[in-house]
């Protein structure tokens, strides 16, 4: 229901939308205009979903802000891919925005000179540290999977398997030594940083 859509955008934050055009109430064609002009939500991913499948309608959809538009009907397989595509794409335009120095209470990261302090003591990172603390770090509390992190790491230049992660996460829990217990393991998920 669109109208009901709309008013649980007061209430709820949404990492991304999947939005059907054919919505009772307020169709979904409107609830991508209104999703594109609110501060709160004019940077939320949108995949369309739809039976219509005419070029004029994907068209129409993009331009009014859509991400991706997929057509009826459709695998969930291939709902997932674009989905991960999608946030992909979302989460390398943030980072572009993203500052050179993030704190996090004693723990300083500066992306200018490759620097890891904690308490304003130097900790030794490889590249490879380096470029996975500033992901977990830059958004505190969000549980990445390990083909995220894969991805974000090292996207298609390498073939890697998604248990190199957890050979890195191990390393560099040791280096931070008290700061290496906010990288937390979410089972069968990935990590995120929280403490």
């Amino acid at each position: 229901d669109g109208q009901k859509f709309i008013e649980s955008l007061k209430k709820y934050t949404f990492n991304l939308i999947i939005l059907d055009l054919m919505l009772p109430g307020v169709n979904g064609l409107e609830i991508c205009k209104y999703l594109r002009f609110e501060d709160k939500s004019k940077r939320i991913p949108i995949i369309m979903v739809t039976a219509k499948d005419g070029e004029a309608d994907r068209v129409i959809g993009l331009e009014l802000g859509a991400d991706d538009y997929v057509v009826k009907p459709f695998s969930v397989r291939e709902l997932m891919a674009r989905v991960k595509a999608v946030l992909r794409r979302t989460d390398r335009t943030d980072e572009q925005t993203e500052q050179n120095t993030i704190e996090y209470k004693d723990l300083l990261i500066d992306s200018s000179t490759f620097k890891v302090k904690i308490r304003g003591e130097e900790i030794e990172l490889t590249p490879t540290e380096f470029r996975l603390l500033t992901i977990l770090v830059n958004k505190p509390g969000r549980v990445y999977d390990r083909d995220t992190l894969l991805d974000k790491l090292w996207g298609m230049e390498k073939i890697v398997i998604d248990r190199t992660i957890d050979v890195h996460i191990v390393k560099l829990r040791k280096k931070l030594g008290d700061y290496g217990s906010f990288i937390k393991s979410i089972r069968g998920i990935g990590y995120k940083f929280e403490g």
